[in-house]
């Protein structure tokens, strides 16, 4: 069994796409829409071939982060050297570092750091 993909609405459908094509090397499928419904997707994949599919409504809100449920998407970008140079790439062009670069207690080497919109994404090393 593995996971074929995760969805995650969306605010701003463009600018999510163009920043996991950017930093995470995802590729975009054709765009999706259904007027009916006022859905618009793409699905991106990584070079592992996960897949990640961003998803709009204009009536669905941004979640509340102090709700249960996801709280993260990890991504492994390569060694640790691969993680604390995505960070510096990262910060640079604006985003925000939330912790690390660390190892933590369990001994993953890793950094999170927020997407456009304030979701949380787990960087770490293989």
């Amino acid at each position: 069994m593995k996971i074929e993909h995760i969805g995650l609405w969306t605010i701003d459908l463009e600018r999510m796409k163009d920043f996991y094509e950017k930093y995470f090397s995802a590729k975009s499928g054709e765009p999706y829409h259904n007027s009916k419904k006022g859905f618009r997707s793409y699905f991106l994949t990584f070079d592992s071939g996960s897949r990640l599919e961003l998803m709009h409504r204009n009536d669905i809100k941004h979640p509340n982060i102090e709700s249960y449920g996801y709280t993260h998407l990890a991504l492994s970008v390569g060694d640790e050297e691969a993680v604390d140079n995505l960070v510096h790439k990262l910060e640079s062009d604006g985003y925000m570092l939330v912790s690390g670069p660390r190892t933590t207690g369990d001994g993953y080497y890793e950094a999170v750091i927020e997407d456009p919109e304030g979701n949380l994404v787990e960087l770490t090393a293989e």
